[in-house]
């Protein structure tokens, strides 16, 4: 059997609304396409993200290791907003819309 390790990528990413006062912390395999279909929900949908509109991609972390980037997002999703705050300023201090750059 073939060793794929470190073939695989997973991401951890936060998603905000355009006046940045709501967040939404996922997970994905494919972040690009994962920030698309955040800007393109179904009118109807009621998922968290078309409802409070957080189109915008403000953070994100890579990783290799399916179980590492799951236990890290449900991490995340624990934290307090003043963290979770923190966190993003120091990856993206003017908080900047990465869709754009990924």
């Amino acid at each position: 059997m073939q060793n794929t390790l470190g073939t695989h990528n997973y991401y951890v990413y936060i998603m905000t609304n355009k006046v940045k006062t709501v967040l939404y912390i996922g997970f994905t395999k494919d972040l690009r396409d994962r920030v698309y279909n955040h800007n393109t929900p179904d009118p109807l949908s009621k998922a968290f993200t078309a409802k409070y509109r957080c189109f915008y991609l403000i953070y994100w972390e890579h990783y290799s290791d399916v179980q590492i980037a799951i236990d890290r997002e449900t991490e995340l999703k624990k934290w307090r907003r003043s963290k979770k705050d923190a966190l993003i300023s120091e990856f993206n201090p003017d908080w900047k819309f990465l869709n754009d750059e990924i």
